[in-house]
């Protein structure tokens, strides 16, 4: 119900805010509302803000859930939202959390999602853009805690680029231990950030905090950054934006994922 009633405030908001713009506005011929369309090529691409007056965002507190960017551009919300809808009668086998890496699992990773992972009844819930404490909110307003997967892939903290590596470790530890709360006896595979052109420093010492909370037990480390070496100026199974994985990097993943996703959920 509280995940239902801050959807529901979102909305509520979002509305208000288009009423007064329209009030104040000149009349004119409204044009009717479009439904964003989703393709492998966009699928990890925010919709464009909207117009007029936005929230600033406080400052990026890992550990933190906080709304604002969804606040000011609520459209974001609506992918989540249809990936969600999708297990209302049924329950998701695995759950990928995650940012714009993970949403494009249904971009340049289909191919491998549609064959390994779509069979296992997972959910992507990916966000593009997403940092750390969006993440946490975001698994705090959505009604996922009824969906039991067996298994949660977790992939976060590349966008945290004003953070210390200190802070990006602790936010991915908040959302292993929301994880491991909402889902009791849950494995959960933990991966690597990737390495990229625009903060691999930060990143890759990141990395070396995370990997410690693996316990090879309940929580597994999935280190791909020995599998994604460096190729010209960048690196293997990374696209040209030096950051997102391309066909590539879904399989290299896929393939280093598979052997630990087959002890708890085989394919079917």
């Amino acid at each position: 119900m509280k995940s239902v009633l801050s959807l529901a405030a979102i909305l509520v908001l979002s509305v208000s805010a288009v009423a007064q713009v329209a009030a104040s506005a000149p009349t004119q011929i409204a044009e009717p509302a479009k439904t964003p369309v989703w393709t492998p090529e966009n699928v990890a691409v925010p919709p464009p803000m909207p117009p007029g007056p936005k929230l600033v965002e406080p400052p990026p507190v890992t550990t933190v859930p906080d709304l604002t960017r969804y606040l000011n551009n609520p459209v974001m919300l609506l992918f989540c939202t249809a990936r969600v809808a999708e297990f209302n009668d049924r329950d998701a086998e695995m759950i990928f959390i995650g940012d714009s890496i993970t949403r494009n699992w249904l971009g340049p990773g289909k191919a491998e999602w549609d064959a390994q992972w779509a069979p296992r009844n997972a959910l992507d819930f990916g966000m593009g853009g997403d940092q750390t404490q969006h993440v946490l909110w975001r698994m705090e307003n959505f009604p996922i805690g009824r969906l039991h997967p067996k298994v949660a892939v977790v992939l976060i903290g590349t966008n945290n680029v004003h953070n210390t590596p200190e802070e990006i470790a602790a936010g991915v530890k908040a959302i292993l231990l929301k994880t491991q709360t909402m889902f009791p006896g849950i494995k959960i595979v933990v991966t690597s950030i990737l390495p990229n052109k625009r903060a691999n420093d930060l990143m890759m010492a990141a990395n070396a905090m995370v990997r410690r909370f693996a316990d090879d037990k309940d929580i597994f480390y999935l280190d791909l950054v020995p599998l994604m070496p460096p190729v010209g100026d960048n690196w293997k199974g990374i696209g040209p934006d030096h950051l997102h994985p391309d066909a590539t990097g879904y399989q290299i993943w896929t393939e280093a994922l598979l052997p630990l996703v087959n002890r708890w959920v085989p394919a079917h």
